[in-house]
């Protein structure tokens, strides 16, 4: 086991890298809080786990509720090990910066880049006090290279990016390791970016997914489960000497 006896914190845990991370852990020997907004889905991810998992419901934008996230964890497992900031929203009317509204600019950095601020700011005193800790943020490729008609949603995983590498400095006399990664197109994107998806015909689908493969080196789409195991890495203690990262989980896409 790479995770015995550790405790780690998962947002967006209901479903895909979550999901697939939550899972990994708790096989790995952690005891996991499951995180999400979706009640249904993030105890349906518990009850997968069994005892070593609870659920938590949480938005992720919201300061009472990403304290309390940190509190009860504390609370019933007696310490914080692992933060995995992996909540995470793409808007697809959220296009060009022309295109994009107030309201969808604010709710993508809300999600994306202050639910990482949060959660971060309620667990690093936990981790301060402990002298030891990892936090694990979720970007995207789309944080290192622009992705036309995505103006929100690069400049919330380029702040990811930044952020991370900032924390990574401040918080290494503490023995606390920050660090992201960045996955490609994804063969299950986000929950609101599948549902606008769905909308399409199933031509388009499939035109859209093979353009994707064509294009990648690696001749594939990420999976939830390629994250998970990048996320597994940085948790464990296989990567103690790796801080302040952008973890490339492509395909070789950016090599291109």
């Amino acid at each position: 086991m790479r995770l015995p006896g550790k405790v780690a914190i998962i947002t967006g845990a209901g479903s895909g890298i979550g999901r697939e991370s939550a899972l990994l852990f708790a096989q790995e020997g952690a005891r996991v809080t499951v995180a999400d907004i979706n009640e249904k889905m993030g105890r349906e991810t518990v009850d997968m786990i069994g005892e070593a998992a609870f659920f938590i419901k949480v938005d992720v934008s919201s300061w009472p509720d990403t304290k309390r996230m940190v509190a009860e964890t504390v609370e019933r497992w007696g310490r914080l090990d692992i933060l995995f900031n992996n909540a995470g929203i793409d808007l697809p009317q959220a296009t060009t910066v022309v295109e994009t509204s107030e309201a969808d600019w604010d709710r993508t950095m809300a999600i994306n880049l202050t639910g990482v601020f949060l959660g971060s700011r309620h667990a690093l005193p936990v981790m301060m006090a402990q002298r030891s800790g990892v936090i694990i943020n979720t970007a995207s490729r789309a944080g290192l290279a622009a992705t036309p008609g995505e103006a929100a949603y690069c400049a919330s995983k380029g702040g990811v990016v930044s952020l991370t590498r900032q924390m990574a400095l401040d918080y290494a006399p503490y023995q606390i390791r920050v660090n992201c990664i960045c996955p490609g197109a994804l063969e299950k994107p986000t929950l609101d970016r599948r549902q606008f998806l769905q909308t399409q015909s199933a031509a388009a689908l499939d035109l859209r997914k093979e353009k994707f493969i064509q294009l990648n080196p690696l001749g594939r789409l990420c999976t939830a489960k390629d994250v998970a195991k990048a996320a597994l890495f940085l948790a464990s203690a296989e990567s103690a000497y790796i801080t302040g990262t952008a973890l490339l989980v492509d395909g070789g896409d950016l090599a291109l």
